[in-house]
């Protein structure tokens, strides 16, 4: 380690209450950034193949390509930003400078040329993956930094996570409203690259100008080595990190699985947009009431409520029988609503479990945190694929096959695994270690060390 000169720049940390105005600001690029998750992994690989023409074992290793090159950002990018300290800041810098690239990317990729190949997918891809993980790892340490008291920071994870949740509804409603299937004009995607386009520059430029950069809290610079020792001993990140990949695989496995569930095992094909468009439109009332939840019980515990609540309300999904729409439509309600709890508590946790490290180690890594977070995320939504899919082709399972054998496996995979998976999470979280009390001790010694008040 070595010692390290920090200046203070305006602290939203000053003030433990960061006002309502300054919080929607930093909160409000959450929306073109969302926007940009869910097309690349579901919408974009069917416009190049249906609308394009492209084969799909291309666009597959095209895909491939990008979400290799994703997962290697993170570290990286996570290192960068913790270690980058122009004056302006290294949150709102890095953060600034990333905009134009991961808006061009965007337009490029969702509104390309009629006739391109591949290689477009390929390099286009690569640069939003880019832009967007530039973007994304401070945008997420800046909002964890921007308070330090206990609920003040589920007050900022909270309204991001709504204005994400919003961002995913634009990024369903616009391209199926308009329409993707023909590459000539303003399509759909084209006018979901458009948004991307102009609302990216212009909420990051409000952020940028009106967000205070928090203040840095770091005595010392950590090397590498010494950087993933205090990493790997750091007990309640790795709690935390390990029930989050569980719960990640709980809920990618049905977000996987959603469609082939609602069309063969349900039989209501016509029925998918919709619902789908409920689920997360009722997420969005779920963050409120997690954070309310959070304060009577706090976080950990409230976070264990609503992944139990969960589990009951997915456990009747494998038993409905075929055209149940109503009934679905209500799991469908209520797991959307609980999904807010998901949303927005863990990255409360996350950052609370940067002061462990931030104590022990003398310096403010919140970059590399929310970089192993931002990996576990991307693991477990692959791993869900790639446990799922192999099992439900054992068990005969084609789409639109009708075989009853493999809808019975698509039904126990789509909803009780999931279940599997969310007890083992509440199992690791339920007796969490750092409790309001325990974190308001941390940041006295980390903020006495450094002389704050």
């Amino acid at each position: 380690m070595t010692d390290l000169h920090t200046t203070d720049a305006p602290a939203g940390d000053a003030d433990h209450r960061l006002p309502l105005p300054r919080i929607v600001a930093y909160a409000l690029p959450a929306v073109p950034l969302a926007a940009l998750t869910l097309p690349l992994y579901v919408l974009v690989p069917t416009f190049y193949t249906e609308t394009l023409g492209l084969s799909l074992a291309s666009v597959g290793f095209a895909l491939l390509i990008v979400r290799i090159f994703d997962a290697v950002n993170d570290p990286l990018i996570g290192w960068a930003a913790d270690r980058f300290r122009p004056r302006f800041g290294r949150r709102r810098t890095l953060f600034a400078m990333s905009l134009p690239l991961t808006a061009i990317s965007a337009l490029m990729l969702f509104w390309p040329p009629e006739g391109v190949g591949t290689a477009w997918l390929t390099g286009w891809g690569l640069l939003l993956s880019l832009g967007f993980t530039s973007a994304m790892i401070p945008f997420s340490a800046w909002g964890a930094e921007l308070a330090t008291d206990y609920h003040g920071r589920s007050r900022i994870a909270g309204w991001r996570e709504a204005l994400t949740l919003l961002g995913t509804l634009l990024a369903i409603g616009l391209p199926f409203a308009i329409g993707f299937d023909d590459a000539r004009g303003l399509h759909g995607l084209a006018a979901l690259g458009l948004t991307v386009l102009v609302t990216l520059p212009l909420f990051g430029a409000i952020s940028v100008f009106a967000t205070p950069e928090p203040s840095e809290h770091s005595r010392t610079r950590v090397d590498l080595r010494a950087g993933l020792g205090h990493l790997a001993r750091n007990k309640p990140f790795v709690r935390l990190i390990a029930a989050f990949f569980l719960n990640g695989l709980a809920n990618g496995i049905p977000a996987t699985l959603f469609l082939y569930f609602v069309s063969d095992r349900l039989g209501l094909p016509e029925a998918r947009g919709p619902l789908l468009f409920v689920y997360f439109l009722c997420a969005i009332g779920g963050v409120p009431l997690a954070t309310w939840t959070a304060k009577r019980f706090g976080k950990h515990r409230a976070w264990c409520y609503g992944m139990l609540a969960a589990c009951i309300a997915f456990a009747p999904a494998p038993l409905l029988p075929e055209g149940s729409l109503i009934a679905f439509a209500i799991i469908c309600i209520l797991t959307g609503i609980l999904l807010g709890f998901d949303l927005a508590l863990p990255p409360a946790i996350q950052a609370d479990v940067i002061d462990v490290d931030t104590a022990a180690s003398g310096e403010q890594r919140s970059g590399v945190y929310f970089a192993a977070w931002s990996l576990a995320t991307k693991l477990s939504l692959a791993g869900g694929v790639g446990i799922v899919f192999p099992l439900l082709s054992v068990f005969g399972f084609e789409p639109s096959s009708g075989n009853g054998q493999g809808l019975t496996a698509l039904a126990i995979a789509y909803a009780w695994a999931p279940i599997a998976a969310k007890l083992a999470s509440i199992a690791i979280m339920w007796n969490f270690p750092l409790d309001e009390a325990a974190q308001k001790s941390l940041r006295g010694d980390i903020e006495g060390r450094s002389g704050k008040v």
